[in-house]
C-alpha cells in the first residue's frame, strides 16, 4: 500500500526517514529534503497535499531558527526542544505510514492516504496538515519537553512567552503562505475580502495553540497514568481526524 504512495522515491522516504534531526537547524535540513523527496511522488508532484503541508512547515520552522539566531527568545533551550520534539512527531507518523504500522496516528492518516489523489487542493491539504501537526502533535511535543528541561507548563512563564511569540510567526506568514496556495478566482476574492482572512486565520491559529497549551497542562497532570494519557490520545486524535477530514472535504473548501 505505502510503496505504491510513494512510488518511485519510496526508498528516498524511508532512508530520509531513519534519522531524528537533534537541532533545529537539523529540522530545517530534513524538512527540505522531505520537500524535495514529496515533489517527486507520482501522479502529483510537486502537487501532492503533503508537498503543500511540508512547504509551509519548513517556512514555519524557517523563521523560529532565524528567531532563534537573533536572540528573541527568553528560554532558547525550550523553543529549540520544543522545535525538535513536534518535528519529531510528524517524521514518526510519516515513519509509521510508509512502514504500515497501524500505530500511525488516524490525523496523519486521512491526510497521508490522500497522496494519489487527484481530487487534492492546496490549501485544504496545507490547513489538514496544520490541523494534524497542532491539534493532536503539539501538546505531546510540550509534555516531552517540559520532561525534558525539568520545568512545568505555568502560563506567563517565559517557556509560555516564548510559545506565544511563535503566533507572531504564523501572522506573518499566513498571508503570503496562503494566496500561494489560492487559485485565480480565489485570489480575486481573497482581495476582495481586504485583510479579513488572514486576520480570522491567524486568530485561529492563535485559537488552536492555545487549545494545545491547555491540552498539554492536562496532559501533564496524568503523565505518569499511563491509562489516562492513552485515553486523552485517543480523544485527541478523533477529535483532530474528524476535522481533518471535514478540511479535506468539498465542504472544507469553504472553510478557509
Amino acid at each position: 500500500m505505502t510503496e505504491s504512495v510513494w512510488g518511485p522515491v519510496h526508498q528516498d522516504m524511508c532512508a530520509l526517514l531513519t534519522r531524528h534531526p537533534e537541532d533545529v537547524p537539523a529540522v530545517v535540513d530534513q524538512l527540505t529534503k522531505l520537500q524535495d523527496v514529496l515533489e517527486r511522488v507520482p501522479p502529483l508532484l510537486a502537487s501532492n497535499p503533503l508537498a503543500d503541508f511540508n512547504q509551509l512547515y519548513l517556512r514555519i520552522t524557517t523563521s523560529v531558527l532565524e528567531r532563534l539566531y537573533e536572540g528573541s527568545f527568553e528560554d532558547p533551550q525550550f523553543l529549540s526542544r520544543l522545535d525538535v520534539e513536534f518535528a519529531a512527531r510528524y517524521f514518526d507518523a510519516l515513519r509509521s505510514f510508509s512502514d504500515g504500522n497501524p500505530g500511525c496516528p488516524r490525523v496523519w492518516h486521512v491526510l497521508f492516504a490522500r497522496m494519489a489523489g487527484p481530487d487534492s487542493r492546496p490549501l485544504p491539504s496545507a490547513a489538514a496538515g496544520v490541523n494534524a501537526h497542532i491539534n493532536f502533535d503539539l501538546a505531546f511535543a510540550l509534555v516531552t519537553t517540559f520532561d525534558h528541561i525539568g520545568s512545568d507548563p505555568v502560563d506567563e512563564s517565559a517557556q509560555h512567552r516564548d510559545y506565544l511569540q511563535i503566533n507572531e510567526i504564523f501572522a506573518e506568514a499566513i498571508p503570503d503562505l496562503r494566496r500561494g496556495y489560492l487559485e485565480k478566482w480565489q485570489l480575486l476574492l481573497d482581495t476582495m475580502n481586504g485583510d479579513l482572512d488572514d486576520w480570522w486565520q491567524g486568530e485561529m491559529v492563535e485559537y488552536t495553540r492555545n487549545v494545545a497549551w491547555r491540552n498539554a497542562q492536562k496532559l501533564w497532570a496524568c503523565r505518569h497514568d499511563l491509562a489516562a494519557t492513552a485515553k486523552e490520545r485517543e480523544r485527541l486524535d478523533e477529535t483532530a481526524a474528524s476535522l481533518g477530514k471535514l478540511l479535506l472535504s468539498p465542504l472544507g473548501a469553504f472553510l478557509q
